[in-house]
Protein backbone atom coordinates (compact mmCIF):
# COMPACT_ATOMS: atom_id res chain seq x y z
CA UNK A 1 0.00 0.00 0.00
CA UNK A 2 2.94 2.28 0.77
CA UNK A 3 4.12 2.04 -2.90
CA UNK A 4 0.76 3.26 -4.20
CA UNK A 5 0.84 6.23 -1.83
CA UNK A 6 4.36 7.13 -3.00
CA UNK A 7 3.30 6.83 -6.63
CA UNK A 8 0.27 9.04 -6.03
CA UNK A 9 2.43 11.68 -4.29
CA UNK A 10 4.95 11.62 -7.16
CA UNK A 11 2.20 12.06 -9.73
CA UNK A 12 0.67 14.92 -7.74
CA UNK A 13 4.03 16.70 -7.68
CA UNK A 14 4.28 16.21 -11.46
CA UNK A 15 0.80 17.66 -12.02
CA UNK A 16 1.99 21.08 -13.16
CA UNK A 17 4.45 19.57 -15.64
CA UNK A 18 1.82 17.17 -16.93
CA UNK A 19 -0.63 20.06 -17.38
CA UNK A 20 2.02 22.05 -19.26
CA UNK A 21 2.62 19.13 -21.62
CA UNK A 22 -1.15 18.77 -22.08
CA UNK A 23 -1.48 22.45 -22.96
CA UNK A 24 1.35 22.24 -25.49
CA UNK A 25 -0.03 19.08 -27.09
CA UNK A 26 -3.52 20.61 -27.21
CA UNK A 27 -2.44 23.93 -28.75
CA UNK A 28 0.07 22.57 -31.24
CA UNK A 29 -2.01 19.47 -31.96
CA UNK A 30 -4.77 21.85 -33.02
CA UNK A 31 -2.24 23.71 -35.17
CA UNK A 32 -1.17 20.46 -36.89
CA UNK A 33 -4.77 19.31 -37.44
CA UNK A 34 -5.87 22.66 -38.91
CA UNK A 35 -2.81 22.98 -41.15
CA UNK A 36 -3.03 19.39 -42.36
CA UNK A 37 -6.74 19.56 -43.10
CA UNK A 38 -6.24 22.94 -44.76
CA UNK A 39 -3.43 21.63 -46.97
CA UNK A 40 -5.63 18.67 -47.88
CA UNK A 41 -8.21 21.05 -49.33
CA UNK A 42 -5.74 21.86 -52.12
CA UNK A 43 -5.48 18.19 -53.03
CA UNK A 44 -8.97 16.84 -52.38
CA UNK A 45 -12.15 18.61 -51.35
CA UNK A 46 -14.10 15.91 -49.56
CA UNK A 47 -16.75 18.11 -48.00
CA UNK A 48 -18.78 18.93 -51.11
CA UNK A 49 -21.75 16.86 -49.91
CA UNK A 50 -21.56 18.43 -46.46
CA UNK A 51 -21.58 21.97 -47.84
CA UNK A 52 -24.29 21.29 -50.42
CA UNK A 53 -26.74 20.20 -47.70
CA UNK A 54 -25.92 22.99 -45.26
CA UNK A 55 -28.49 25.79 -44.97
CA UNK A 56 -25.65 28.02 -43.77
CA UNK A 57 -23.20 27.33 -46.60
CA UNK A 58 -25.00 25.83 -49.60
CA UNK A 59 -25.09 29.24 -51.30
CA UNK A 60 -21.28 29.35 -51.72
CA UNK A 61 -21.40 27.08 -54.76
CA UNK A 62 -23.63 29.65 -56.47
CA UNK A 63 -20.68 32.07 -56.25
CA UNK A 64 -17.54 29.92 -56.16
CA UNK A 65 -16.47 26.78 -57.98
CA UNK A 66 -15.85 23.69 -55.83
CA UNK A 67 -12.10 24.11 -56.32
CA UNK A 68 -12.08 27.82 -55.47
CA UNK A 69 -14.10 27.28 -52.29
CA UNK A 70 -11.81 24.42 -51.29
CA UNK A 71 -8.75 26.64 -51.83
CA UNK A 72 -10.26 29.51 -49.83
CA UNK A 73 -11.31 27.21 -47.00
CA UNK A 74 -7.92 25.50 -46.97
CA UNK A 75 -6.15 28.85 -46.85
CA UNK A 76 -8.32 30.03 -43.95
CA UNK A 77 -7.54 26.83 -42.03
CA UNK A 78 -3.79 27.18 -42.63
CA UNK A 79 -3.80 30.86 -41.64
CA UNK A 80 -5.73 30.03 -38.46
CA UNK A 81 -3.14 27.35 -37.65
CA UNK A 82 -0.23 29.76 -38.11
CA UNK A 83 -1.93 32.44 -36.01
CA UNK A 84 -2.60 29.97 -33.17
CA UNK A 85 1.04 28.83 -33.32
CA UNK A 86 2.46 32.32 -32.67
CA UNK A 87 0.98 32.40 -29.16
CA UNK A 88 4.33 32.67 -27.32
CA UNK A 89 5.24 35.80 -29.29
CA UNK A 90 1.88 37.43 -29.99
CA UNK A 91 -1.02 36.16 -27.88
CA UNK A 92 -3.44 38.73 -29.35
CA UNK A 93 -2.71 37.50 -32.87
CA UNK A 94 -3.08 33.93 -31.63
CA UNK A 95 -6.52 34.82 -30.24
CA UNK A 96 -7.61 35.81 -33.74
CA UNK A 97 -6.54 32.41 -35.07
CA UNK A 98 -8.39 30.65 -32.27
CA UNK A 99 -11.55 32.67 -32.95
CA UNK A 100 -11.36 31.71 -36.63
CA UNK A 101 -10.94 28.06 -35.63
CA UNK A 102 -14.01 28.26 -33.39
CA UNK A 103 -16.04 29.60 -36.34
CA UNK A 104 -14.69 26.87 -38.64
CA UNK A 105 -15.60 24.13 -36.16
CA UNK A 106 -19.06 25.63 -35.54
CA UNK A 107 -19.65 25.39 -39.28
CA UNK A 108 -18.41 21.81 -39.39
CA UNK A 109 -20.47 20.78 -36.36
CA UNK A 110 -23.59 22.19 -38.02
CA UNK A 111 -23.14 19.48 -40.67
CA UNK A 112 -24.04 16.90 -38.02
CA UNK A 113 -27.61 18.20 -38.22
CA UNK A 114 -27.88 18.93 -41.95
CA UNK A 115 -26.05 16.15 -43.78
CA UNK A 116 -27.91 13.03 -44.87
CA UNK A 117 -26.33 9.79 -43.68
CA UNK A 118 -24.89 11.10 -40.42
CA UNK A 119 -27.12 8.76 -38.41
CA UNK A 120 -26.65 5.16 -39.49
CA UNK A 121 -29.43 3.72 -37.36
CA UNK A 122 -31.22 4.08 -34.04
CA UNK A 123 -30.73 1.39 -31.43
CA UNK A 124 -32.83 1.52 -28.24
CA UNK A 125 -33.52 5.19 -28.89
CA UNK A 126 -29.82 6.10 -29.30
CA UNK A 127 -28.72 7.39 -32.70
CA UNK A 128 -25.71 5.44 -34.02
CA UNK A 129 -23.43 7.62 -36.11
CA UNK A 130 -22.12 6.43 -39.45
CA UNK A 131 -18.34 6.21 -39.90
CA UNK A 132 -18.52 8.77 -42.70
CA UNK A 133 -19.68 11.46 -42.23
CA UNK A 134 -21.04 11.01 -38.67
CA UNK A 135 -18.01 9.93 -36.63
CA UNK A 136 -15.76 12.04 -38.86
CA UNK A 137 -17.73 15.15 -37.89
CA UNK A 138 -18.10 14.30 -34.21
CA UNK A 139 -14.36 14.78 -33.55
CA UNK A 140 -14.88 18.48 -34.14
CA UNK A 141 -16.68 18.67 -30.80
CA UNK A 142 -13.29 18.12 -29.13
CA UNK A 143 -11.49 20.39 -31.58
CA UNK A 144 -13.88 23.28 -30.91
CA UNK A 145 -13.28 22.78 -27.19
CA UNK A 146 -9.52 23.08 -27.73
CA UNK A 147 -10.03 26.14 -29.96
CA UNK A 148 -12.19 27.82 -27.29
CA UNK A 149 -9.55 27.02 -24.65
CA UNK A 150 -6.71 28.44 -26.82
CA UNK A 151 -8.83 31.55 -27.41
CA UNK A 152 -9.29 32.06 -23.68
CA UNK A 153 -5.62 31.39 -22.90
CA UNK A 154 -4.49 33.81 -25.59
CA UNK A 155 -6.83 36.56 -24.41
CA UNK A 156 -5.78 36.06 -20.78
CA UNK A 157 -2.09 36.21 -21.74
CA UNK A 158 -2.62 39.33 -23.88
CA UNK A 159 -4.41 41.05 -20.99
CA UNK A 160 -1.60 40.13 -18.58
CA UNK A 161 1.05 41.43 -20.99
CA UNK A 162 -0.86 44.68 -21.43
CA UNK A 163 -1.11 45.09 -17.64
CA UNK A 164 2.62 44.36 -17.24
CA UNK A 165 3.44 46.92 -19.91
CA UNK A 166 1.20 49.57 -18.32
CA UNK A 167 2.79 48.89 -14.93
CA UNK A 168 6.31 49.18 -16.36
CA UNK A 169 5.40 52.45 -18.11
CA UNK A 170 3.93 53.81 -14.90
CA UNK A 171 7.08 52.95 -12.93
CA UNK A 172 9.23 54.46 -15.66
CA UNK A 173 7.33 57.76 -15.63
CA UNK A 174 7.45 57.89 -11.82
CA UNK A 175 11.21 57.36 -11.74
CA UNK A 176 11.73 60.29 -14.14
CA UNK A 177 9.62 62.61 -12.00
Amino acid sequence: MHGITDLAATLERAGDRISTVGRLVSRYGLVVVLAWIGAGKYVKMDSRTLVEHSPLLSWVYDIFSYKMFADVLGTVEIVAAVLIAVYPLWPRVSAIGSAVAVLLFLGTLSFLFTTPGVIYSVVNGLPVLSGQPGQFLLKDLVLIGVAIWTLGESLRSARARRADYASAMSRSSQSRA
